[in-house]
């Protein structure tokens, strides 16, 4: 018995400094910065307009997405300058969502409400979340449950709804909120997008059955199966536990997580298509990080076997890290805007996708959260 002891006691030791040495804090660290600084650097006004096949404003989407990143990071590297270039986004658009439309039901432009609140967390002044709250109190007196009809959707505002009931410990936000996701989980598109069998989520009503990928498989979008993993997570970190629906949130994660795995690419990449490897197949980084996140997100908190997932974000850490993140600071392998795997492709090292902000804010929460894993 002894000897058995002896022998697991090894085993584990050998895979925990197998852990630590895949990679060390002060190398994810070296890496996040080198990627943050270079697009702060190379965007040192945060409401500059975003100028690509038309003129947008600077708090849409995809930038809020970058500063969820941002405030991540800043948990694990506490500079200044970070939190400055997130007020200042926010002051210049006035704290409110995009293009001042304060009762906009659209979750894109609601989006950047996620930061205005964290924002207003760390210093409380009421304009930093007035507009915000208005927002989200407008649309749950209307009673308007079916605005979610793409899954991007529960990334860009679920979050939210959790915030504003946290802040203000009123469960009507997470009681909403539960509805709207019900929605889409069950009923958007007839039957709701997500695909119990699979364990996987269309990315809209237009790619349910009989839409199929080449192969004859489902289609399944990396990045939007990524984005509802993250905003699982997100939700799940400041959920109570007493919520009724905290559960079924709580499966659908791991559900989700354990479905991806299995499809990880050898190099740690996962495919554009997670059904169809050979559709567009290639590196791409913004679905990799979302996934690496919930995962690593998941050990990190008890809510995922570490003996199964680390493996996955150990892989697809490394994949980021040597190859996505180059020394300038620029990401390789990003996907650019779209909703399917046939958009922004060709996906190559070198392609600038058509927003550089959003992928970085996948990779900094990947990155923040590896950091954490690392002793």
């Amino acid at each position: 018995m002894k000897t058995i002891a002896v022998f697991i006691c090894a085993v584990v030791m050998l895979h925990t400094l197998q852990a630590q040495h895949l990679t060390t804090k002060a190398e994810v660290l070296h890496q996040l910065r080198t990627a943050n600084d270079y697009f702060m650097k190379k965007w040192p006004d945060p409401a500059k307009r975003i100028v690509t096949n038309k003129e947008r404003p600077a708090n849409i989407w995809t930038r809020g997405v970058y500063y969820e990143g941002l405030l991540a990071f800043y948990t694990i590297d506490k500079q200044k300058k970070y939190y400055d270039y997130a007020v200042e986004w926010g002051e210049k658009h006035a704290w409110k969502p995009v293009r001042g439309e304060v009762y906009t039901r659209h979750a894109d432009n609601q989006n950047c409400g996620m930061t205005y609140i964290d924002l207003y967390r760390i210093d409380p002044q009421p304009e930093r979340i007035a507009a915000i709250k208005m927002n989200i109190d407008s649309l749950i007196r209307s009673g308007h449950i079916h605005d979610w009809t793409w899954i991007d959707a529960i990334q860009m505002a679920m979050p939210i709804f959790v915030k504003l009931g946290v802040t203000f410990k009123d469960t009507t936000y997470f009681d909403h909120m539960y509805k709207m996701y019900q929605h889409i989980k069950y009923v958007e598109g007839g039957h709701g997008l997500y695909n119990p069998e699979d364990r996987l989520w269309w990315r809209d009503k237009d790619f349910i059955p009989p839409y199929k990928e080449p192969n004859g498989e489902d289609c399944y979008w990396s990045r939007g199966n990524g984005w509802v993993l993250a905003a699982l997570a997100l939700v799940l970190q400041e959920l109570p536990t007493s919520d009724p629906h905290h559960s079924e949130y709580l499966q659908d994660f791991k559900r989700l997580a354990t479905a991806v795995r299995p499809l990880q690419r050898e190099d740690g990449f996962w495919n554009v298509s997670l059904h169809d490897a050979q559709h567009y197949a290639g590196k791409e980084a913004s679905g990799t990080a979302l996934f690496v996140y919930g995962m690593a997100w998941g050990v990190n908190n008890g809510m995922l076997d570490k003996e199964a997932f680390l493996p996955s974000v150990e892989k697809g850490w490394a994949a980021l890290a040597n190859e996505t993140i180059q020394p300038s600071g620029f990401l390789s392998y990003v996907q650019s805007t779209g909703k399917e795997p046939k958009d922004g492709q060709p996906v190559t090292a070198e392609k600038m996708p058509d927003f550089e902000d959003y992928g970085l804010g996948c990779v900094l929460l990947a990155g923040t959260e590896v950091y954490k894993m690392l002793k």
